[in-house]
């Protein structure tokens, strides 16, 4: 993740939805479970920072390597921006460190990646280069049988920016898309009406894929924890953060 995020738009105003409401909301849930299609051979696995992917759907990316599915993954940013104004890191040490713990991050998963397409275009600024991203991004899908990437509604404006690429993307090489929500479990509620429940599927995680991704996320060093003690270097993702992504399911919208 990064910041620039707006400010929470559902009812949470502070901390966001305690993780509490959403585990009880989705063990009621009778959601479809996702199938991986049989067929698919490779899948295009958008971030728009690293570590989005590992966070929302790293379980279904381990699943999809496991049969035997080419993993190409696609970073739009290296990252450089979750701590604006740091006084530790500056933003190039902070990309390259963002970028290293995404690759930790992966091998504590068994995530192998078939290649990696990194775009390095601006963190927190991909709206203003969309046009730029989306033809890297439909480039990137040539060949590719499913599109994964972060919903397009998830209220922050890289992801919106990087889902709206991925769509067209999936839509020129006639693939189905995959959104993820990642900051939607921070300012949504149980049932909200903004998000496209109607069109979830659910990824049973079993206990020992649940510890290595929880373990996966633990890599993420520069945002799991503060990079010192200013307002600048406070830690992106707090344990209520954390906790939308330590669950038995991960949730997509197909």
């Amino acid at each position: 993740m990064s910041r620039g995020y707006p400010a929470p738009c559902g009812p949470a105003t502070d901390g966001g939805t305690p993780e509490d409401d959403w585990r009880a909301w989705l063990a009621a849930r009778r959601w479809p479970e996702l199938v991986p299609d049989p067929g698919w051979r490779t899948a295009l696995v958008c971030a728009a920072h690293p570590d989005d992917d590992v966070l929302a759907v790293g379980s279904l990316m381990r699943c999809l390597g496991d049969a035997g599915v080419a993993l190409r993954l696609l970073a739009a940013t290296d990252g450089e921006g979750s701590h604006p104004g740091s006084s530790v890191l500056d933003p190039p040490e902070l990309a390259r460190r963002r970028v290293a713990e995404v690759a930790a991050a992966l091998a504590v998963l068994g995530v192998a990646p078939a290649a990696t397409v990194r775009l390095r275009l601006p963190d927190s600024g991909l709206a203003a280069v969309e046009e730029e991203l989306t033809t890297a991004v439909v480039g990137a899908a040539e060949g590719a049988d499913v599109v994964l990437a972060p919903w397009d509604g998830d209220a922050h404006p890289d992801h919106e920016a990087l889902g709206r690429a991925a769509a067209a993307a999936a839509a020129a090489v006639g693939a189905p898309l995959l959104a993820f929500p990642v900051w939607t479990w921070h300012w949504a509620a149980p049932a909200d009406r903004r998000v496209p429940w109607d069109r979830a599927r659910v990824v049973r995680v079993p206990p020992p894929l649940r510890a290595a991704r929880r373990a996966a996320v633990a890599c993420f060093a520069t945002q799991v924890r503060p990079l010192g003690p200013a307002p600048e270097d406070a830690v992106v993702l707090p344990p209520e953060v954390l906790a939308h992504f330590d669950r038995d399911v991960e949730v997509v919208f197909a």
